[in-house]
């Protein structure tokens, strides 16, 4: 099949069984270092490459297959009379089958080494190797996959086969250059030239939509994500489960007392803090008992039995949370569809946020929002209680969790009507309080958290014909003097934070 092999991995994974039939076959193997002394150990023949140079592998190994008399045998044509005369004076052959994989940067990053330290691990012999193998594609099969190798030793190689490789190894080379350029960048947002390093974790079976192809993707440059959660149970994960996952653990994790997030089409229904998670788990279903039906929930400390059993009263498309007791996820195992996810929230971050236009793409750092009470806020109206100044702070949060524009109205930490995604500020207004009214009675002080400024004073009216006379809102319209003259006349008390949290 093959005839002359250039070898040189830092994952081995799978290496000496897909070579040892080769090589029975005649294959000549030419190897690095690292690469030669494995083989070696595993009985299979190699030629080291100083071998084949004429030169030693020096500098510490920096310097081993940069060498004319590698990178001849990589890019000889086939065709061209010349090339083929030089490959004869020099006494080589071409390669036709080249393995390879580059040094683990990603896994030095994480290992708190210096910038000085950390160039070591920046492989430069590799991607000039293996771009040269696929840029000769035609008559070259470039691996630098394990998953790869079954495919060819069960099918052969053909040109359609090959260039898919060499797409392959292109992505895989660019992805290495992209994490590094990250590392060592020390704002990307500044940087006038930007790529992102990404691999792929699975295909999903479609997006959005049946009709809509879909992929996910981590970034190779991060040591952090929903990649992370282990998946303990239930059907394969559906592109819109991972947006409301992602949603809800948000939210979720940025609270250190028990809580528990309903979301549903990518916003919070139902949201909840409890002296224990049971008591807020029972509190964010109740919250809006229509909405929670098939959501996804997610828990941020142990899920017990008795959590599990109100879970398992509703339909549920998801449940996240960091850990389970095997009693829970036993009970778990009679609803065969319903997928459980353990989520560590520290291996939840995001740093970015990256979205496409047509012909481009938009990026932005992640919205952060405050979650302790600022001195700096603007009040008009009373000083608030501590138990006021908790339910504002937890109405912002819950807030900015939501489509813009954005209403939450909440009470002891509980959510009780959320407005969002409408075209008008009142329109969300009217939508929270319909639906505090609709499942929540006997309301006795409930706050309301606006992700942007009232243009005008209608949506305060409104409010106050509800009996919620304390809000929390950015401020910042050319109509404040008179949303804040309304609202002093109406007795609603105004906390101005001066900033706005839109999620388009």
């Amino acid at each position: 099949m093959f005839k002359n092999a250039l070898v040189s991995v830092s994952d081995k994974t799978g290496l000496k069984d897909f070579l040892a039939p080769l090589v029975k076959k005649g294959l000549r193997v030419v190897s690095t270092g690292g690469t030669a002394k494995y083989l070696k150990e595993n009985a299979i023949p190699v030629i080291e490459v100083s071998e084949q140079t004429g030169f030693p592998e020096v500098m510490d190994g920096r310097v081993r297959t940069l060498h004319p008399k590698i990178h001849m045998s990589l890019l000889a044509r086939l065709e061209n009379s010349q090339d083929m005369a030089l490959m004869q004076d020099y006494k080589i052959e071409p390669f036709d089958l080249v393995i390879g994989n580059l040094y683990p940067f990603e896994e030095y990053k994480n290992k708190n080494l210096s910038d000085r330290e950390l160039t070591e691990y920046i492989d430069i012999g590799g991607p000039a190797l293996l771009r040269a193998a696929a840029k000769n594609y035609e008559q070259i099969t470039v691996i630098c996959d394990p998953l790869d190798y079954k495919k060819i030793l069960e099918g052969g190689t053909t040109l359609e086969l090959r260039k898919e490789l060499a797409a392959k190894l292109f992505f895989h080379i660019s992805s290495y250059d992209a994490m590094i350029a990250r590392q060592f960048s020390a704002d990307i947002l500044r940087e006038n030239e930007i790529s992102f390093g990404t691999e792929v974790i699975q295909s999903l079976r479609y997006g959005e939509n049946p009709q809509q192809r879909a992929l996910w993707l981590k970034g190779r440059e991060v040591s952090y994500g929903l990649h992370h959660a282990k998946i303990l149970q239930g059907k394969a994960l559906s592109y819109n489960n991972l947006l409301d996952i992602d949603n809800a653990a948000d939210l979720c994790f940025k609270f250190q007392n028990p809580c528990c997030v309903a979301v549903k089409h990518n916003n919070p229904c139902g949201v909840a803090i409890g002296k224990n998670l049971l008591e807020a788990t029972q509190r964010a279903l109740k919250a809006d008992p229509v909405s929670v039906f098939g959501g996804i929930v997610a828990l941020n400390q142990n899920v017990t039995i008795e959590i599990a059993k109100e879970l398992s009263k509703i339909f549920l498309e998801c449940i996240v949370a960091p850990s389970y007791s095997s009693e829970a996820l036993n009970l778990f195992l009679t609803k065969k569809n319903l997928r459980i996810l353990e989520y560590d929230p520290s291996y939840h971050k995001r740093e970015y946020e990256l979205r496409t236009i047509s012909g481009g793409y938009l990026l932005q750092s992640s919205d952060q929002v405050c979650s302790v009470w600022n001195s700096d806020w603007k009040i008009y109206g009373e000083k608030p209680s501590e138990e006021i100044k908790k339910d504002l702070l937890f109405a912002w949060q819950v807030c900015a969790s939501l489509k813009s524009n954005a209403i939450a109205i909440v009470e002891n930490e509980l959510s009780l009507g959320l407005g969002m995604g409408q075209v008008s500020r009142i329109d969300s207004v009217h939508q929270a309080i319909q639906r505090m009214n609709q499942y929540h009675k006997g309301i006795q002080r409930p706050v309301l958290a606006s992700d942007a400024f009232f243009p005008f004073s209608d949506s305060i009216e409104v409010i106050a014909q509800h009996n919620i006379f304390w809000v929390i809102q950015p401020g910042g319209s050319i109509k404040d003097e008179e949303v804040i003259a309304a609202a002093k006349r109406l007795g609603v008390n105004l906390v101005l934070t001066g900033v706005r949290h839109f999620r388009h």
